[in-house]
């Protein structure tokens, strides 16, 4: 899953001035006011704000699920607001990743069949399927529990084979929204650390959204979102 230099891009996410607005029944809502946020290669960026402050919003903007109202944005090099919607699908397919406070496994399947499950539905070979969910396994530490059931897991095993599964496809940029929000305080920073130890060694960017100190002492920048304005 090591990434090169020579097929990253110089940021991952230049965003400037980015603003979004809402039409509600009471009269427009500005939800993002000016935002500008660059994120590099194998950077980890801790967002942090509180509910209604326009984390969620810039969150959707950055992985082409929603449009600014105003301003630029270019991630992994790609202008998304000049991208049709089938193209913002396969770069999420291919390129960016996303980690969210619950695993959503299937708890039916295995640890590798979870991690499986994105490759499958992209049609890929069994023989390469395998050998990425069982490298992706490996980079998080479960090898060894590859082969256990989501019910068989821990909270913190099935984050992290949460994270195998966003890592299977060997993005260049992760999306991480309150992965530590179930979790306990040392099985939190466990995950976290092994999010930035995966970005120093493979160059993938990480934008991890929280609450959690935790997140904050370990990632290379913090940035926080208030009232739709980003300080840094």
């Amino acid at each position: 899953m090591q990434q090169t230099a020579s097929n990253q891009p110089p940021t991952v996410v230049d965003a400037q001035g980015l603003t979004r607005v809402f039409m509600a029944k009471s009269g427009p809502v500005q939800a993002l006011r000016g935002i500008d946020l660059r994120i590099l290669p194998g950077e980890m960026v801790a967002l942090r704000g509180r509910s209604g402050s326009g984390k969620t919003t810039l969150l959707n903007i950055l992985v082409g699920l929603d449009d600014p109202t105003e301003g630029s944005l270019t991630v992994l090099g790609h202008t998304l607001r000049q991208m049709p919607e089938t193209a913002r699908a396969r770069l999420r397919r291919d390129d960016i990743g996303m980690l969210f406070q619950n695993a959503h496994l299937f708890p039916a399947l295995t640890a590798q069949e979870n991690v499986e499950l994105p490759l499958r539905l992209a049609r890929m070979d069994t023989a390469e399927r395998n050998r990425r969910a069982t490298e992706a396994l490996a980079l998080v530490g479960l090898s060894a529990r590859s082969r256990h059931r989501g019910t068989e897991l821990s909270g913190g095993e099935q984050q992290r084979v949460a994270l195998a599964r966003a890592l299977v496809h060997a993005p260049r940029f992760v999306v991480a929204d309150e992965p530590t929000g179930n979790l306990d305080s040392m099985t939190g920073r466990t995950v976290i650390e092994m999010l930035h130890t995966i970005a120093q060694q493979t160059g993938i960017a990480f934008l991890v959204a929280t609450h959690d100190m935790t997140v904050v002492d370990i990632a290379d920048r913090v940035v926080s979102i208030n009232d739709g304005r980003l300080s840094q």
